[in-house]
């Protein structure tokens, strides 16, 4: 497995659209303050350092979630933590190229 398939990056294009058909949440990882700065319309914004404490309401909202932050990299790390905890997540990147893809 490359490090791109690590972080969750490789194929992306293909799996947004797909996760996106199944009706997928987009969860924005950054702080407020940068989510107010611009966000992708109709997106959720938890920051990473609380979406551990999310959980079950993530969980609840019975779809999968697709992440994205600023570059990729807390998005990954969110990706990570919504899988190991049975959520059918994705790392959708960076916000900006994201939305370039919807």
């Amino acid at each position: 497995m490359g490090l791109l398939s690590m972080l969750g990056l490789s194929g992306k294009s293909e799996n947004v659209k797909e996760f996106m058909d199944k009706g997928a949440v987009i969860i924005d990882v950054r702080t407020p303050g940068e989510f107010q700065g611009g966000h992708i319309k109709g997106s959720k914004n938890i920051p990473l350092n609380t979406i551990g404490n999310q959980i079950d309401s993530i969980k609840k909202l019975n779809k999968p979630v697709i992440a994205c932050c600023a570059s990729g990299m807390r998005s990954a790390q969110a990706t990570s933590i919504l899988k190991n905890n049975g959520i059918e997540a994705m790392n959708g990147g960076g916000w900006s190229s994201l939305q370039n893809k919807l």
